[in-house]
């Protein structure tokens, strides 16, 4: 039998969470616990969560934060909460609070579950001209991210209705980011751990123009990208002394030939490693990963030998526009292509989240 249990965040609701409350109450649900989160609410909105704590005989459990701590936190909060007590739960749905996604909605996802309980189905949402333009762009940006990153084609990133098995929920407390980054790179490490992922056609329904949103468009975009945009720093700062390096060793050694570029680019690569490893190690991926310096070594002997030897290889092709400036060329296209290919490895392999124990 597939035990569900449902997780609505809740930052400042109204009467709506009352309403998916009770419908999701007498819905044909086979439910281990309904979990709502207080993310900090302000005082006003209060009286929502004594309404819902007057349901009596109801599998009902609000848990509350002190002050808002977000969207992530409040998830990892109701995981944990799952894992202590109802550790026989198949698989979390979770869903918006603010009428968003109907119980309707939630029925096809946990059909979907049903069918594919190891996967992780997102209630993905339709597109169109009257869809309000941060939800559009945010879920354009993101989707385009996720194609570039991780290879997969996901037609809604934003959606907060997922159904999530137990087996990832356990890997997913394990995660660092606490606000709408958390969600996202839930997609990213699918794949890194194994979950695929199943897209269930759900209605697209806004609200006021999605006013009750509480995504913030610049600052949660950025905490989003957050990973990518500081690897793609480091990586630019790496790229710049490997440059520097590798074109002061050209001159020094007063020749491009292939031998020459070979040289210059262990002496490059190998100093530009030093700056690239404490870079990633400490502030791209905040020092997960276990034994992260002989698995580094490892790709960068790999990269270093690949760089320097499809470099030469490139230069060569090229030679006859006799030009001093074509090895540099050469090593940058090289070296553009093997950056996503390095962020991969390094993320899912070399700084990937260990988990804990007591997840094994």
């Amino acid at each position: 039998m597939t035990l569900i249990g449902i997780i609505i965040p809740a930052l400042n609701p109204d009467q709506a969470l009352i309403r998916l409350t009770q419908d999701i109450l007498t819905a044909n649900f086979t439910l281990s616990q309904l979990v709502i989160v207080d993310d900090g609410s302000d005082p006003a909105h209060q009286p929502v969560f004594d309404q819902l704590n007057r349901l009596k005989n109801a599998p009902i459990t609000v848990l509350h934060h002190a002050h808002n701590q977000g969207k992530g936190a409040a998830l990892k909060t109701s995981f944990q909460y799952f894992a202590n007590h109802f550790p026989t739960t198949t698989g979390v749905a979770t869903l918006d609070a603010d009428g968003q996604h109907t119980v309707g909605a939630l029925s096809h996802c946990l059909q979907a579950f049903t069918t594919h309980p190891d996967r992780l189905v997102l209630g993905v949402r339709r597109f169109t001209n009257n869809v309000p333009f941060r939800s559009q762009f945010g879920n354009r940006l993101t989707s385009q991210l996720v194609r570039l990153i991780a290879h997969q084609q996901i037609s809604d990133t934003q959606t907060g209705l997922r159904v999530i098995p137990m087996s990832y929920v356990h890997q997913l407390r394990q995660f660092t980011g606490d606000r709408f980054e958390f969600e996202f790179e839930m997609l990213l490490a699918a794949q890194r751990y194994h979950v695929k992922i199943f897209e269930q056609p759900i209605p697209t329904i806004y609200i006021d123009g999605n006013q009750s949103s509480h995504f913030r468009i610049i600052r949660d975009s950025l905490a989003i990208y957050a990973q990518f945009f500081k690897f793609a720093a480091s990586s630019v700062a790496s790229f710049a002394v490997d440059i520097g390096l590798f074109e002061a060793c050209l001159l020094l050694l007063r020749n491009s030939q292939f031998h020459s570029i070979l040289i210059a680019t262990v002496i490059s690569r190998c100093l530009s490693a030093v700056v690239n490893y404490g870079l990633n190690h400490r502030l791209v991926f905040n020092g997960t990963g276990h034994q992260t310096l002989v698995k580094y070594a490892t790709l960068f002997l790999i990269q270093m030998v690949a760089s320097g030897y499809l470099t030469g290889g490139l230069a060569h092709l090229f030679a006859g526009f006799q030009s001093p400036t074509i090895p540099l060329l050469a090593k940058m296209i090289i070296d553009s292509l093997l950056f996503l290919i390095s962020y991969r490895i390094q993320r899912d392999v070399i700084f990937c989240e260990v988990p804990s124990d007591a997840d094994h």
